[in-house]
């Protein structure tokens, strides 16, 4: 076991891509435990033939269609309108496009390619240093896995049992909590800095502008009206519901808005299966991993060590935010929830804490994973669309993350926030 461990941590060390990692580790626990090489592939499909995880190609083409069907600008323009006016507005409007992006795509990495591409040189010709126009950015993404629909979500209601619906309700105050925080803090710096100067506009212009932005973007606002409605009245599944986003997304980028062409079409399904492919091999070697660790009885041993020093829920859930942040640095979204739901769930339940609840806390620790190093996800996109090395964006990445963990801490210590609405 300490080698299968040890050889993780020292392949995710050195660059080596998670999935491969996950594999590499399995393998030796194959060799380790005597496995029979035929049951390997066996489980790794079984983890993956599943009508839930259906929902994961269509929610990431989704969010492609709203990139380049002309979604995103109009997102873009809205935010813009509503927030653009403050002094650090465009570094707010980013955040808030997030927020909007992110009730379509369901992913954190497609949210930041696709707001960062345009709000990235947008915010340095109005003066942010780059550096931190690109870790605006990135944070901004993670959104993407904590508004819903979120993929994550997804992934975590099928190895945890719990109802999908009630996660995407789950994530909606979360969510604006820590997309209002970050934006603050975007406002906060920009007054102190001093960079991002803006004209003031009289509240009745403003109206004006909002109004003639809304009126553009109204369409693309009524896709999560549709999915979330669809899904919370039943008329159809979480699983369904990425279908129908899919179809919508087709309609109004290539009928109405008439920004899709063949040629971005062809583009748009070939990246998505790509993304596609790459996720569901990190979901089968990480479920191949967490059926050795199951073998070997290692959830049992390592949720009796927890229940022993922690002492009741709080110590808990101390503990296992500082267990998600450390193993978010070095491990992706999949296989961070494969492999530690069945540890540490099975343990929340036992403390008293609502699966749901204890759901959404993985969710905000395992995307505060998304952007920071060294395999933080969303750092990588923001870097490669600015240009930087991912040490230019330490400094300013430590304002947000201390925001992000005070929010962490928020929605781990008030249930509220996670169960108002259930």
């Amino acid at each position: 076991m300490l080698l299968m461990f040890g050889t993780l941590l020292f392949c995710l060390a050195i660059g080596v891509p998670v999935f491969a990692c996950l594999g590499i580790a399995a393998g030796l626990a194959m060799l380790q435990f005597g496995l029979d090489l035929l049951s390997a592939p066996q489980t790794i499909f079984e983890s993956l033939d599943s009508f839930t995880l259906m929902a994961v190609p269509f929610y990431i083409l989704a969010g492609n269609l709203m990139q380049t069907g002309g979604i995103s600008r109009r997102l873009i323009h809205l935010a813009n309108s509503i927030v653009g006016w403050l002094r650090g507005g465009l570094g707010a409007s980013s955040i808030l496009t997030c927020m909007f992006f992110a009730t379509m795509s369901g992913s954190s990495s497609a949210t930041t390619a696709a707001i960062g591409s345009s709000m990235i040189p947008a915010m340095e010709k109005k003066g942010y240093p780059k550096n931190f126009a690109a870790a605006c950015v990135a944070v901004g993404g993670e959104l993407g896995a904590i508004i819903p629909p979120s993929l994550t979500m997804i992934v975590y209601g099928l190895v945890a049992n719990v109802s999908i619906g009630s996660m995407f309700i789950a994530g909606i105050l979360p969510g604006l909590l820590v997309g209002c925080s970050l934006m603050l803090t975007i406002v906060l710096v920009a007054s102190l800095r001093g960079f991002d100067n803006v004209t003031r506009v009289s509240p009745g212009v403003w109206l004006s502008n909002v109004y003639t932005a809304l009126k553009g973007s109204i369409l693309a606002l009524l896709m999560p009206v549709i999915i979330l409605g669809g899904i919370y009245s039943g008329i159809f599944t979480a699983t369904e519901a990425s279908v129908v986003a899919v179809l919508y997304g087709l309609l109004v980028g290539g009928l109405i808005y008439r920004e899709l062409t063949l040629r971005d079409l062809i583009k748009t399904f070939i990246d998505s299966a790509v993304m596609t492919g790459v996720i569901m091999l990190i979901v089968g070697c990480a479920a191949l991993f967490a059926y050795m660790l199951t073998l070997n009885q290692v959830p049992q041993t390592f949720g009796r060590f927890i229940v022993e020093i922690a002492g009741g829920p709080i110590g808990f859930l101390l503990l296992a935010n500082l267990l998600l942040f450390v193993a978010g640095m070095f491990m992706e979204a999949f296989a961070l929830i494969i492999i530690l739901v069945p540890i540490l769930a099975p343990i929340a339940v036992q403390f008293g804490i609502d699966p749901i609840h204890f759901g959404m806390i993985m969710i905000v620790n395992i995307c505060i994973g998304m952007v920071t190093p060294p395999v933080g996800v969303n750092l990588f996109i923001a870097c490669q669309i600015a240009n930087l090395p991912i040490e230019k964006l330490l400094r300013p990445l430590g304002i947000f993350l201390a925001v992000l963990i005070l929010d962490v801490l928020l929605i781990s210590y008030i249930p509220w926030f996670s169960m108002a609405f259930l």
